[in-house]
């Protein structure tokens, strides 16, 4: 391409400190250097995690910065030493890199890479290494990727390319949510044919997660949310029963003994609530019951009574779903073209680039389901209801 070896001056949302408004800036992205990779984003999504590092999280380290890890684009050139990608590939970035030369990339055990940003510099999200400047300034690069840019320059380690033929405003969903909690089903949990499963919050990654449940075979899922206008969503992707723990007046836990004679065999808390994370592990039942956290959070810590593991309880943590990105991803993308795992029923809705505070706004309020863009374009699912797709755990979920 004409660009190739030249900066590029182009827009992006660029988070200049904590918690206040992104701005629209113009911003130049370097070439890209030994083993990397520019591309030109061609949709993106907003997830929760860009959420806490912009209002919760609060580390100034991690600033300026631009935000973005859910997306899908274009090659529009290589660095030297890049021998699998081309001009014209279409791919997605990785927020979880795949080496394949690590211990953790050789260990079929975990999908971890011992050389992901994550790995050093977990405090600020980033690694300071950056292809980006804007005012004179380097702006990092949140998580590797910040899609939030109309082009950014990735590690190839950090790039899964995909079919010629994928809609890529629909396949840049596979880049966070959708992979986290179909992945934390079907790979993390092991969900078993015949199973009965509860999944706890019903935003994206939950939604996900009982669709892995489904396509794992499970014979009865339990979609638990304080939301019921979530509930019909929920049966679109395979729920078989709903609950709201409000309706009752004993914990849900104990409901679900009740209605499971002793609790279920899988359990997935897709909210980052610690109480949720507890009480999703008092439903599952003693002697082989494995429950998965998959909702992000990082500020509280979580307890639980040791009787619950002595009994022969499973207590386990998910990152991307348990994928090794590179590997995975693309295989994902063809489940998708395929029909086996679904997409599209989570969007509905778009809002331009220039709308994404808007669009933080209204997943700060709860009030969108999902944000994800085309070209410059934020492509946002809005229901009414109270909890994102992407971000379940923003749910305000009461587990009594």
């Amino acid at each position: 391409m004409a660009t190739a070896g030249k900066v590029i001056k182009c827009r992006a949302a660029v988070a200049w400190e904590p918690n206040v408004p992104l701005m629209m800036e113009e911003i130049e992205v370097a070439p890209p250097q030994e083993g990397e990779i520019r591309i030109k984003v061609v949709a993106t999504g907003v997830c929760h995690t860009d959420l806490y590092h912009l209002f919760e999280g609060k580390d100034k380290r991690g600033f300026p910065t631009v935000l973005g890890h859910e997306g899908a684009g274009v090659v529009e050139s290589v660095g030297p030493g890049v021998t699998d990608f081309k001009p014209g590939d279409k791919v997605i970035p990785l927020f979880l890199s795949q080496c394949g030369e690590c211990k953790f990339c050789k260990c079929p055990k975990t999908n971890l890479c011992d050389c992901s940003w994550s790995s050093k510099y977990y405090d600020i999200m980033s690694d300071p290494t950056t292809r980006f400047t804007c005012r004179g300034r380097p702006i990092l690069q949140f998580m590797g990727t910040s899609t939030f840019s109309e082009y950014t320059v990735i590690n190839q380690i950090a790039v899964a390319k995909i079919h010629d033929d994928a809609p890529l405003h629909r396949v840049c969903l596979l880049g966070c949510g959708i992979s986290t909690g179909y992945g934390a089903a079907v790979n993390t949990a092991g969900v078993t044919p015949g199973s009965v499963c509860a999944v706890f919050g019903l935003g994206a990654v939950g939604l996900a997660a009982v669709m892995g449940c489904k396509n794992a075979g499970a014979s009865r899922i339990f979609a638990v949310d304080i939301n019921e206008q979530k509930f019909e969503k929920a049966k679109v992707f395979g729920a078989t029963d709903v609950l709201n723990p409000k309706a009752y007046n004993k914990p849900i836990s104990e409901v679900l003994a009740e209605l499971t004679n002793g609790g279920v065999d899988f359990s997935l808390e897709c909210v980052g609530n610690t109480e949720v994370m507890r009480t999703a592990l008092e439903s599952c039942v003693k002697g082989w019951g494995v429950s998965v956290l998959v909702g992000w959070t990082d500020v509280k810590d979580f307890s639980a009574k040791p009787i619950q593991l002595i009994s022969g309880k499973t207590w386990k943590g998910s990152l991307f779903g348990g994928f090794k990105s590179k590997d995975s991803v693309p295989n994902l993308v063809c489940d998708y073209m395929t029909g086996k795992i679904k997409l599209d029923e989570f969007i509905t809705h778009k809002m331009s680039l220039e709308q994404v505070n808007d669009a933080i706004n209204l997943m700060k309020t709860g009030d969108w389901y999902i944000c994800h863009s085309h070209l410059s374009v934020f492509e946002v699912n809005i229901v009414k209801n109270k909890v994102l797709i992407f971000v379940s755990y923003l749910t305000a979920f009461d587990a009594s």
